[in-house]
């Protein structure tokens, strides 16, 4: 966190502010195409404070995550030539065209594998999902099956901190900075057998 430590203090102070709300939509439209810290750091403060809004949270974020997605795919289906320099220049380029082969190498191979990609990037944040969005707009994937791939991962995410959050209060903010890294790898082999299963039906 040396790199973005300042922009990752200053997310956990917005959620202390009385326009919390604000401040948690424009961070999760914004995370979708350019920022690099995840809404969660906003989330789980503002949960934590009014527990019985958890899911009402987690639905705004959701909400502006996919509609920064869309302009994340917007931008690589219509600038991302234009903005190479800029891009590079920030350091986001490699990692869009990384996004771009492995995109288009499931395009070929079977549209349900990159499907899956989708799914597996809006769920974790190892591969932040900028890098995703603008790698759909640039290769041209359907807008509806990007839309709900992006969704059901964006919103397992936010959902599950929803829930913890509602059943275990600031335990859960505890245990999930414990065994964060086991629950993303558990939520992601899960996900990897539930595609296996489906290509093997198919």
């Amino acid at each position: 966190m040396r790199l973005f430590g300042a922009l990752y203090a200053r997310a956990l102070s917005w959620a202390r502010e009385p326009r919390a709300l604000y401040y948690l939509s424009g961070l999760s439209f914004v995370e979708s195409f350019i920022f690099p810290i995840p809404p969660e750091v906003m989330l789980a403060p503002m949960m934590l404070g009014k527990r019985h809004k958890a899911f009402f949270f987690a639905n705004i974020s959701l909400l502006f995550s996919l509609l920064g997605a869309l302009v994340g795919y917007v931008l690589g289906h219509w600038a991302f030539h234009a903005l190479r320099p800029v891009l590079d220049t920030l350091h986001l380029l490699a990692p869009i065209e990384q996004g771009v082969a492995t995109l288009s190498r499931q395009m070929v191979e079977h549209h349900w594998g990159m499907y899956g990609v989708l799914i597996l990037a809006a769920l974790q944040p190892v591969v932040p999902m900028k890098f995703v969005t603008w790698a759909c707009g640039i290769i041209g994937v359907p807008i509806l099956p990007f839309l709900a791939c992006i969704g059901l991962g964006r919103g397992k995410r936010v959902w599950l901190l929803a829930l913890l959050i509602r059943l275990f209060g600031e335990r859960a903010e505890r245990i999930l900075h414990k065994y964060v890294e086991w629950i993303g790898w558990a939520a992601l082999v899960a996900l990897a057998l539930l595609l296996v299963w489906w290509f093997w039906l198919h």
